[in-house]
């Protein structure tokens, strides 16, 4: 129950207007209606779907995937720039990103050096766990 109010509170945050959250087989809806609440749908059985790749052998492409639910920020603060662009070179360590969680900021780094390829979130876009958010071409 307690995830459920985490999620209502994510969208009275971020404004938004519809959740769709998914966890295993599990399932929660979250929609607001016009400026109330949050209501929640039931819990639907979700069949299981396939992971995104985190390597592709033939590019020698790797998806950096979210670790957490939460809000994606591409840059520390709104006035400075991004962490990463696409072209970037990175090494295993950098900052690519921040994942904002319960108000935590969480940052996200590179496991393994590359160049960015693709960013495949928008700014202040809300992901989930195993959500793709960069493709690295790995050295």
């Amino acid at each position: 129950m307690s995830d459920i109010r985490q999620l209502a509170h994510l969208m009275q945050e971020t404004g938004l207007r519809r959740l769709d959250y998914t966890n295993g087989d599990e399932r929660i809806l979250l929609e607001r209606e016009g400026d109330g609440a949050p209501t929640v749908s039931a819990p639907v059985p979700q069949t299981a779907c396939a992971a995104p790749e985190t390597e592709h052998a033939s590019e020698n492409l790797y998806t950096v995937t979210s670790p957490i639910v939460g809000v994606f920020y591409a840059a520390p603060a709104p006035e400075e720039p991004p962490f990463v662009a696409i072209g970037d070179r990175v090494e295993p360590g950098d900052t690519l990103c921040i994942v904002e969680a319960m108000k935590m900021m969480n940052e996200i780094t590179a496991e393994k050096g590359g160049t960015v390829v693709e960013i495949c979130v928008g700014n202040k876009q809300i992901v989930e766990f195993g959500h793709p958010l960069f493709r690295l071409r790995l050295d």
